[in-house]
């Protein structure tokens, strides 16, 4: 996959998640990393339908912190993304507060990761490999078979969405 056949396949996802058709999990599943800088502001707030202010200041609330580029720009990943459209759905049309909100988020990360552990404690032996990192730490890693489906799965569930939808050409800045 090119490098501008993988941003599109970013954007699809993206979209996808803000609309509700796919669940950051099987993004995931799919072989996308949720945490990869990819959106720029002006990107981010087309794909969300905001303005790219409220994302700054979101940013200075500490509800949604995006990573920063060397040179200090904000870039979102796919779980800024996800995060951005409950913070969205809470304010609009549950009216909490952003306080509450950053709370709300804070035990939906939480319960995320949770979810996650469960998911890969159930995963079959023998389908991760295990070795060690350059700190001591034991880093996990799966069998490279299973990625290279990840990767085939994604490349045709990208297709399938760009079939039955039309992505607006993003911004670059």
């Amino acid at each position: 996959m090119t490098k501008t056949e993988l941003k599109k396949a970013y954007a699809v996802c993206a979209q996808s998640l803000i609309d509700g058709r796919v669940e950051l999990e099987d993004a995931e599943d799919a072989g996308f990393q949720m945490d990869a800088p990819v959106f720029t502001v002006g990107q981010t707030a087309q794909l969300a339908d905001i303005h790219p202010q409220t994302l700054r200041q979101y940013d200075r609330l500490g509800l949604i912190v995006p990573r920063r580029t060397v040179g200090g720009a904000r870039r979102y990943s796919l779980r800024d993304i996800e995060r951005l459209t409950q913070a969205q759905h809470m304010s609009q049309d549950e009216s909490i507060n952003l306080a509450g909100i950053t709370r709300i988020l804070a035990l939906l990360e939480e319960n995320r990761q949770l979810k996650r552990q469960v998911r890969r404690l159930r995963r079959p032996a023998g389908s991760s490999v295990f070795a060690a990192g350059a700190d001591g730490e034991v880093i996990e890693f799966e069998r490279a078979a299973r990625l290279a489906g990840w990767r085939s799965r994604l490349y045709s569930q990208t297709l399938q969405i760009e079939a039955s939808t039309t992505v607006a050409e993003l911004p670059s800045e």
